[in-house]
């Protein structure tokens, strides 16, 4: 039975077609939007936090991102049919899997190098 939903999941998780990406990096999420019976493409651009549930469908991933000095955390399935797409706009460099300690820096010492 478990090895069906392995299956199941494994076909699920390629047909999604998002770009490779991780901790550190800079990301632009166009994401979906419904207001009343409207529909528009909203995005948000932020750094990863971290990504919970990796290579599974119930994956999601965190981003940041500082607006009007208000730092703004947004998690977002990554099986969500509401992601119209990710842009990789920066590869960071990081030394681990989840940047909570950004939540307590502001200013040039949130920054996060670029892998060359």
């Amino acid at each position: 039975m478990s090895d069906l939903l392995k299956f199941v999941e494994e076909d699920l998780l390629t047909a999604r077609n998002l770009p490779e990406f991780g901790p550190g990096d800079t990301v632009n999420v166009h994401y979906k939007i419904k207001e009343g019976n409207k529909e528009r493409i909203q995005q948000f651009q932020g750094t990863v936090m971290q990504i919970r549930n990796g290579g599974s469908t119930g994956e999601t991933f965190t981003v940041r991102k500082v607006s009007s000095g208000v730092g703004v955390e947004r998690i977002f399935p990554v099986m969500s049919p509401n992601i119209e797409k990710v842009e990789v706009l920066r590869k960071g460099k990081v030394r681990r899997a989840r940047l909570f300690y950004l939540r307590g820096r502001k200013g040039k010492a949130a920054r996060i190098k670029e892998k060359l």
